[in-house]
């Protein structure tokens, strides 16, 4: 059976909208949230019966949102334990939960351990009081700090934080603090995102009245500086783009995404993967519940990626990833070579030394990774 499998499950609620979120998520409508997980109770029960599913053994689940520790926690509790009970699992699968510092309590924490949650992710963003306003959030760096040891007295010894860097206002100086402060806790594991400014939100309509402006490009470079001379000398090692861990602390379920393997995906919104087979839920939660809930497949698109295209995706999204991906695996899954099917546009990126070949893994070069959406746009 296939083992490289992952489930992610989505809850789109939050009790604000951040400034910047372009994401499914939805501020104000908690009094929907009982009907959305038996809704998702009954899409898990309905997908562990599918024949994909019974062939597949799944190594992690990730529970994502909005902010899934809204829910109550025994709620919460039960529908992971549910999930878990429903599909065949590996032995030792890595559980996921997202979380934001205000969002978090003790007994939410416990329960979460108590029904198999190994890995903890908390949205603090910044430790910068102005960056946490602009962004709109609504916790403190106090509450980010609070959140953190009480996951540990919970037994959590797998906890990674989201920071934000590139943000309006913000300097090399700023984020270096903001860095230090989280390596003062001791995670096992960051993301690290540069600030996109979506079009739509509130934060996009900020910067176009000029209310705020974007760090200059070369504060923004030598924040990227910061980060790998602060990290590299804590003893974390960059393994995606955007990502970081301690030795055996990457991230399961998301290394699984950028090989573009197979994960099923349940909840308003999500994106599944199913061999191939691209499935999206409808991204209104009321009309999740209302699909669902009438035996109505809650689809709103699905897609079969011919196997050329299966390979360029692989390919780009393989390449996020620091070591990059695997020639021969390549070959073997889909029957190209970068090399042969790129030709003259992978040679002029070899030549330039933007892509390198190192023990049968293609991969960006140093020098590539602070441009590495222009590469990879060359590769679609």
């Amino acid at each position: 059976m296939d083992e490289n499998t992952g489930i992610y499950l989505h809850i789109p609620y939050c009790r604000s909208k951040c400034r910047y979120c372009s994401f499914n998520s939805h501020a104000g409508r908690e009094h929907e949230i009982s009907a959305y997980l038996d809704a998702l109770r009954r899409h898990i029960s309905s997908m562990a019966d599918h024949p994909w599913c019974k062939q597949r053994i799944f190594s992690s689940l990730y529970i994502g949102g909005g902010t899934p520790t809204i829910c109550e926690s025994n709620a919460l509790a039960e529908l992971v334990a549910g999930c878990l009970a429903a599909f065949p699992f590996s032995s030792k699968p890595e559980i996921t939960v997202e979380s934001n510092p205000n969002s978090l309590s003790r007994d939410t924490l416990i329960a979460l351990r108590q029904c198999g949650v190994t890995r903890l992710s908390i949205g603090v963003q910044s430790f910068d009081p102005v960056d946490l306003t602009i962004l709109g959030r609504v916790h403190s760096t106090d509450d980010a700090s609070a959140a953190f040891f009480l996951s540990r007295r919970a037994g959590f010894d797998n906890v990674s934080l989201d920071l934000m860097f590139g943000l309006p206002g913000q300097t090399a100086k700023s984020w270096r603090h903001t860095l230090e402060s989280a390596l003062a806790l001791a995670p096992e594991h960051f993301s690290l995102y540069e600030l996109m400014v979506e079009q739509g939100t509130p934060l996009a309509g900020m910067i176009q009245r000029k209310e705020l402006s974007l760090p200059a490009e070369d504060e923004v470079v030598e924040m990227a500086l910061v980060t790998d001379t602060l990290l590299a000398a804590a003893g974390f090692e960059r393994y995606e783009i955007s990502n970081y861990a301690r030795p055996a602390f990457a991230c399961r379920h998301n290394i699984n995404y950028w090989e573009n393997r197979s994960w099923l995906g349940l909840g308003a919104g999500a994106v599944g993967s199913l061999s191939g087979m691209k499935i999206t839920n409808v991204a209104d939660p009321a009309l999740y519940i209302q699909r669902v809930t009438s035996g109505v497949a809650p689809y709103s698109a699905m897609e079969c990626l011919c196997r050329e295209a299966l390979f360029r995706e692989t390919v780009i999204m393989g390449l996020r990833m620091i070591k990059g991906i695997s020639i021969t695996d390549l070959e073997q899954r889909f029957g190209f070579s970068p090399k042969t099917y790129y030709g003259k546009e992978m040679d002029r990126l070899l030549e330039k030394n933007l892509l390198v070949i190192t023990d049968d893994h293609l991969h960006l070069s140093q020098q590539a990774l602070p441009v590495a959406n222009q590469v990879l746009s060359r590769l679609v």
